[in-house]
């Protein structure tokens, strides 16, 4: 299965949900499965999904949040893995889309391509739940888990690289204020979403 093929199984499970999407590809590939109010794409923060996830999932108990990271992405601040498991925030899920490469800037191998193991290192910080998935059966049940029980999880899933997909608007604040619209955090809109 492709890292697009992964994104749009797990957008199939979720209803409103809030999905916070790292940089590159896993942003592309959200906004091409299922561009909606939920999704908060990131530009710029390479590494910081989790730690912005982490921030939702403390400020809204009430909320179930999705993280969608890449290997390599999360490889940059394996720290919040730690500051996750320490918190332990019931209600995070931290997907990352391992394809062992950094696929934004060129396809060059990352530390999972050589033996590195995001699970085990998610469960030695403290994740009360982790999973590696390869396939979409095994992706669909770790989401209804994610989904029925709490966390915080960490489920790596084990993709193909997949072709760029179309880029979501770079309009930051425009993005910024219809994911808090869609949370129920609205603010005074300042753009007309424009690209």
């Amino acid at each position: 299965m492709n890292r697009l093929e992964a994104t749009k199984a797990l957008i199939a499970q979720l209803d409103r949900e809030p999905i916070v999407a790292s940089l590159g590809h896993p942003a592309y590939d959200l906004f091409a499965a299922c561009d909606r109010h939920e999704n908060f794409y990131t530009w710029g923060s390479m590494g910081l999904a989790s730690s912005i996830g982490l921030g939702l999932a403390m400020a809204r108990p009430d909320l179930r949040v999705f993280v969608l990271d890449g290997d390599g992405s999360l490889l940059m601040n394996l720290g919040s893995l730690a500051t996750i498991g320490w918190v332990q925030p019931p209600n995070l899920v931290i997907v990352v889309w391992d394809n062992e490469e950094y696929g934004t800037t060129g396809g060059q191998q990352t530390a999972t391509a050589h033996g590195a193991d995001l699970e085990a290192v998610a469960r030695a910080l403290g994740a009360a739940a982790t999973a590696t998935v390869r396939d979409e059966r095994d992706l669909t049940q770790a989401i209804d888990l994610a989904l029925a029980d709490p966390g915080p999880r960490v489920i790596v899933v084990k993709t193909k690289e997949s072709a760029p997909a179309v880029k979501p608007p770079l309009d930051c604040v425009y993005i910024k204020q219809r994911f808090m619209a869609a949370i129920g955090n609205p603010e005074a809109a300042t753009t007309g979403g424009g690209v």
